[in-house]
């Protein structure tokens, strides 16, 4: 796997360099597998067929095309890259460990230039890492904003979340709203003021962070929501289907519509998040703005990644986004496919996505851990009775924040080769205390290792950090045994780790 991954990232990097002279080099029948959410897998096939029977570089895909939720991609693609999907949509923030698995080709800069013209340019914006651009923008609707029953809800009592709360108390209904769910419990916190702004690297690793969380403005936050917390009337999740069972508000996206439309019909009702009141001033939930990405998984085969791009960038075009929004209400990424009179004037983006959007947050790239980190803010914050008690689940979260960027002083930082090279052996593994370790390399036929910075499995980078004793060291890639160094002469050395820089010092 690892020499796979290793593969991968070489032909990746070729690709963004290589130009086809002619149509004649990408013919050819590619076998391929493409993940797309439920809603969409019969649309997607036909719309593959279509470009089979109509472009003009004697393109033809053999597409095995399977249902696969956006949320839930990443995941399955990061597992084992080798069997996951040839071509793939995913939700935007997914995007860091997706470039961290090697899971996504870059674009070249043909493709590149294409989308940066053609499309949204915070969707641009959203498949950009540093310079370099890992997919294609799909939607531009990734967003929450409220579905209400109008059975139930006045027209005058959907602005405040307080009189939303009141109306559902008073039917016996539910206010429907996932806030063990970070990305929908954030709106309180954008709300109120507060950011959380994460700076990645371009391998999708965590730099540092500007949060404000662990604030005056995160407490009003939390006022907020512990009103909707504490209600009769509170339902976590995020689904429409809820209103089948009891709901009367839905807090959800644009991917529910169909659903919505289905269950309540003429009393359907779309609008922006409601504003709550702390000390007499109104705050209007946030939210996160964000996209719906395709991205393509590097080939071995230059040709087959190249026609790999040409797909993606048909199936995120203006015809197939508008038959996507024709199909299921999606707002298209791509500039023309938008200025559709049938998307300007689609009721349901108008009064629930582009009505919160001024609202909205617009999600850059975000590590993993926080996502776990901020979860748990909701039964916390429930569980509160105080001021202080709620201060302190802020000053708890910022701690855990604090910690992503602690050094790691268990963190494995060699894997040597001289007992056996297995991974899973203790006896190979050497780990710091307080950032140093000691390491007795013995005289034997291969005195060779791998130098591992956390985060960094996979995507060595090791030999590169090491600033001072390289002197000591011979770097041999991943070409050896999968190994990075071998050190010129048995003894004692002592390894030190900043969090940046590695030195090696013999003894």
């Amino acid at each position: 796997m690892k020499k796979f991954l290793a593969l991968l990232l070489t032909v990746a990097m070729v690709l963004t360099m290589v130009s086809f002279a002619s149509a004649q080099s990408l013919a050819g029948t590619y076998d391929i597998k493409v993940w797309v959410a439920n809603e969409i897998v019969d649309l997607t096939k036909a719309q593959i067929q279509r470009y089979n029977e109509t472009n003009e570089l004697g393109i033809i895909f053999n597409a095995e095309v399977q249902p696969q939720g956006e949320g839930d991609a990443a995941s399955k693609m990061v597992t084992d890259v080798e069997a996951g999907a040839d071509l793939f949509c995913f939700a935007q923030d997914q995007l860091s460990r997706l470039i961290t698995a090697k899971a996504l080709a870059k674009l070249g800069q043909g493709a590149a230039q294409k989308v940066a013209a053609a499309y949204d340019p915070d969707a641009v914006q959203a498949v950009t890492v540093g310079d370099t651009m890992y997919a294609y923008p799909l939607t531009a609707d990734n967003d929450y904003f409220m579905y209400y029953d109008k059975s139930v809800i006045k027209d005058e009592d959907v602005g405040s979340l307080e009189a939303l709360i009141a109306a559902c108390e008073a039917a016996g209904k539910y206010f429907t709203m996932d806030l063990r769910n970070a990305w929908y419990a954030a709106g309180f916190f954008f709300g109120a003021g507060c950011e959380s702004n994460w700076d990645m690297d371009d391998d999708g690793n965590p730099l540092g962070i500007t949060d404000t969380f662990n604030s005056a403005e995160g407490l009003v936050a939390l006022e907020g929501m512990k009103k909707l917390l504490d209600s009769t009337a509170w339902n976590n999740g995020n689904s429409t289907a809820t209103f089948e069972n009891n709901s009367a508000v839905v807090i959800s996206g644009i991917w529910d519509a169909a659903v919505a439309e289905k269950i309540l019909g003429d009393n359907l009702g779309v609008a922006a998040l409601p504003s709550y009141t702390v000390d007499g001033q109104e705050y209007h939930i946030g939210s996160y703005f964000g996209f719906k990405l395709m991205g393509v998984k590097p080939q071995e085969d230059p040709a087959k990644g190249a026609a790999l791009h040409q797909l993606a960038q048909y199936l995120t075009g203006t015809e197939c986004a508008l038959e996507r929004h024709a199909a299921l209400h999606w707002r298209p990424a791509i500039l023309e496919a938008q200025e559709d009179e049938s998307v300007k004037n689609d009721p349901i983006l108008v009064n629930g996505v582009i009505a919160q959007k001024p609202y909205g947050v617009v999600q850059g790239a975000i590590a993993g851990s926080w996502w776990n980190i901020a979860a748990v803010i909701a039964d916390d914050v429930m569980n509160a009775t105080s001021e202080e008690e709620m201060m302190a689940v802020l000053e708890a979260y910022a701690q855990k924040i604090a910690d992503v960027f602690k050094l790691d002083t268990s963190a494995l930082l060699f894997v040597g080769a001289w007992n056996g090279w297995n991974n899973s052996d203790e006896n190979d593994t050497y780990y710091l205390k307080d950032g140093k370790l000691t390491l007795e390399v013995p005289q034997s036929d291969y005195m060779g290792g791998r130098i591992v910075t956390p985060g960094q499995w996979g995507n060595d980078k090791g030999y590169e950090q090491v600033t001072e004793g390289k002197e000591l060291i011979q770097d041999l890639g991943d070409n050896i045994g999968d190994n990075n160094i071998v050190f010129l002469e048995a003894g004692t050395y002592t390894i030190t780790w900043d969090g940046t820089a590695i030195t090696i010092a013999k003894n």
